[in-house]
């Protein structure tokens, strides 16, 4: 799918060549993956409608989705955003697995997620697919029926969970370069705070909706001081903005 670039520099260009050419990999530092995240937000600043996200996007908020998706190593998301959102299979048609293999990639990502509880929603897709792998780090005991999925069970103390311990384990023990962040709102907050997103890819869509109890992007403790980004481009097709913004260091 095409875009109109209008930032580093006009052009027309073909999404998943745009993406792919940012090599996000090779800016992964050694003692973590290299986080960027990926969400949509209505012009009134909601990051979703009637409770889901999808309902915001377009064919080019999807595109940019599922394109991302296919260049990372693992899929970061909440256990509220697995169940609400239906999370199934990441990646499910076999001619994009197997150019993620040609590439050295495994066939799709790994999705990981933290509870504090130890709840999880095992009545999710994706715990019904056995070629899904996720790791669910827990700061208490879980009680993991049995599922089809490949589940790994990472206990940590309750004091010492966190997104950045996570992050070092996916790096130092599973070899993960890359990580994106699909939600929710709670967990794109914790990053921000402890200061684990390197980019932000944010789809704004033309539509409002109006008030409700939508979050914003982030939800969670205020930051004792603004979190500064810098904007690497700007693309627009169909009357949405894409916006991708980098931490400034």
């Amino acid at each position: 799918m095409r875009f109109r670039q209008l930032l580093p520099e006009p052009a027309d260009v073909e999404i998943v060549d745009l993406v792919r050419g940012l090599a996000l990999a090779e800016r992964a530092p050694g003692e973590r993956p290299y986080v960027v995240a990926n969400f949509v937000a209505s012009i009134d600043g909601r990051a979703s409608f009637q409770g889901r996200s999808s309902a915001l996007g377009d064919e080019g908020d999807l595109a940019m989705f599922h394109t991302l998706r296919r260049e990372v190593d693992c899929v970061l998301v909440g256990t509220g955003t697995l169940q609400v959102e239906h999370f199934g299979r990441l990646i499910r048609d076999a001619p994009s697995r197997e150019r993620r293999a040609r590439r050295g990639l495994s066939p799709e990502p790994l999705t990981a997620t933290l509870t504090r509880s130890g709840r999880v929603p095992w009545q999710a897709p994706m715990f019904a697919e056995p070629e899904a792998r996720i790791v669910v780090y827990s700061g208490a005991e879980v009680d993991a029926p049995g599922v089809a999925a490949q589940v790994d069970v990472v206990r940590m103390d309750a004091a010492q969970l966190s997104f950045a311990a996570a992050l070092a384990d996916l790096r130092a023990r599973l070899g993960i370069a890359t990580v994106l962040c699909e939600g929710g709102p709670r967990v794109l907050g914790r990053l921000v705070l402890e200061r684990r997103l390197d980019e932000l890819f944010l789809t704004l869509t033309p539509h409002m909706t109006g008030g409700g109890d939508a979050p914003a992007l982030t939800s969670g403790p205020e930051l004792p001081d603004l979190a500064a980004f810098e904007l690497a481009g700007l693309l627009e097709r169909a009357d949405s903005l894409f916006l991708r913004y980098r931490t400034r260091t």
